[in-house]
């Protein structure tokens, strides 16, 4: 197997590629955990489940990454008016598209661990 060495051009600089766009997405300690987590739980998941699924995350940094995610269009987050309030993430289409590089990692994981 080869690695598309044409993903970052010579001279050119790795944020201003498609591949720095990935992981601009994905970058960062929580994120892809985040995704993971939505999707095991049937694309449908509260905040306060992902946080103790997560563990160890405080408060602020799950939801700055929920937010980043939602601002880059991965997550949706939807709020529900009542007492106390009630919110529940899920991925998006282009979340979801994500889903199928995340089974390659794992793939990945299983063959080398």
């Amino acid at each position: 197997m080869t690695v598309n060495r044409n993903c970052v051009a010579p001279g050119e600089l790795l944020k201003d590629t498609h591949f720095g766009y990935t992981l601009s997405i994905l970058g960062g300690k929580h994120k892809m955990i985040i995704i993971y987590l939505i999707a095991q739980n049937d694309n449908n998941i509260r905040f306060n489940e992902l946080h103790r699924e997560m563990g160890g995350v405080s408060y602020r940094a799950l939801s700055m990454a929920l937010k980043e995610l939602a601002a880059s269009g991965i997550v949706d987050r939807r709020e529900y008016p009542q007492v106390p309030p009630k919110v529940e993430y899920s991925l998006t289409e282009k979340g979801l598209s994500l889903l199928p590089i995340m089974d390659a990692m794992c793939l990945w994981g299983r063959e080398h661990s």
